[in-house]
């Protein structure tokens, strides 16, 4: 067994300075994640230092119409917040179809953002990855491979992002904010937030050892309190994406004049749909047009022999998310 020391914070400068200054030590919130990775010793901190006393919970509206996500909010209290579930549909969806209603009260908003890759090399601790170990190679590529990415994939890793508010946080342009060592603060566009692997899949974030999430932001978008989160699974309950779609629609007599899409379970990170987005606005809402926005943005797809199939799932479930939205279903 490994010794594993733990303190409770009681302010964030407090957990930040423990945090950073031990390269050994990390931030615990809910840990539904994270204590799985410990007990398989994929993660190997040697301290933890457990945040849930800071007061990073609220949900509140901000002048600008923005809502303010406190990153320890619970994914059951986002879910469940009148004002998210009034203007965006898509993030209490996706809060919903994430996990267990029993995961759901535990995990954090922050938590969630932060979560590890669900591949089943890096998870093994023994397989080569290179999440896991730089250089070593990646398994998946020549191997069981049906679960995961074909956007976004690299000659050294195609691990799929596995969040689905993430999701759904994206097709919104949500910001991110953090603070560091010395209360030096920072805010993250979402598309910043979660990097591409590259030839470095090691690093998943922008953030400094020590940098603590602090709140998500969510703009004020109008079109998104017509909006759905869409997920294709193997099976109804408690199971990660095959396919994933955040999408929101706005109509003018037929035509679109502003859409958000996003895609979970196809990419290594939330993957904002922009091709398809650039293609629909102005375009009529009809079945033709959504099928050819959905090719256009699956057309840079690199899937293995085994997960294929997801590039046509992909495109399937994009137009029946938009035909849902622009037949007036409801969200």
């Amino acid at each position: 067994m490994r010794p594993i020391t733990y303190a409770r914070a009681a302010d964030a400068a407090a957990a930040i300075a423990a945090v950073s200054a031990d390269p050994g030590s990390a931030f615990l919130a809910g840990g539904t994640t994270e204590v799985d990775l410990l007990r398989q010793n994929v993660l190997t901190p040697r301290r933890l230092i457990d945040i849930n006393d800071l007061p990073l919970t609220g949900i509140e509206p901000q002048p600008d119409g923005a809502l303010r996500i406190g990153a320890l909010a619970r994914m059951s209290d986002v879910a469940a917040d009148p004002l998210v579930r009034e203007r965006y549909p898509m993030i209490a969806h996706a809060l919903e179809l994430g996990a267990s209603a029993q995961l759901r009260h535990m995990a954090s908003m922050g938590g969630n953002m932060m979560q590890r890759v669900r591949c089943s090399y890096f998870r093994d601790a023994e397989s080569p990855c290179n999440k896991r170990e730089p250089g070593t190679g990646c398994s998946a590529i020549e191997g069981v491979s049906r679960g995961h990415a074909v956007l976004g994939v690299s000659e050294h890793c195609v691990a799929t992002h596995p969040s689905d508010v993430a999701v759904a946080l994206a097709a919104l342009q949500a910001r991110v904010h953090t603070q560091g060592p010395g209360e030096e603060t920072h805010t993250y566009a979402f598309d910043d937030f979660f990097l591409l692997p590259g030839s470095t899949p090691e690093r998943e974030h922008p953030l400094a050892h020590g940098e603590l999430i602090t709140a998500i932001e969510v703009p004020a978008v109008p079109v998104a309190r017509k909006s759905l989160y869409l997920k294709v699974r193997d099976r109804e309950s408690y199971e990660f994406a095959l396919v994933s779609v955040a999408a929101a629609l706005s109509l003018v007599d037929g035509t679109i004049a502003d859409v958000r899409l996003a895609l979970g379970g196809v990419a290594t990170r939330p993957w904002r749909a922009m091709h398809a987005e650039d293609f629909l606005i102005g375009a009529v809402a009809q079945r033709a047009n959504f099928e050819q926005a959905a090719r256009v943005e699956l057309s840079t797809a690199r899937p293995t022999l085994m997960n294929a199939f997801k590039v046509e799932l992909a495109q399937r479930a994009m137009v029946r998310a938009l035909e849902t939205l622009a037949n007036g279903s409801p969200a």
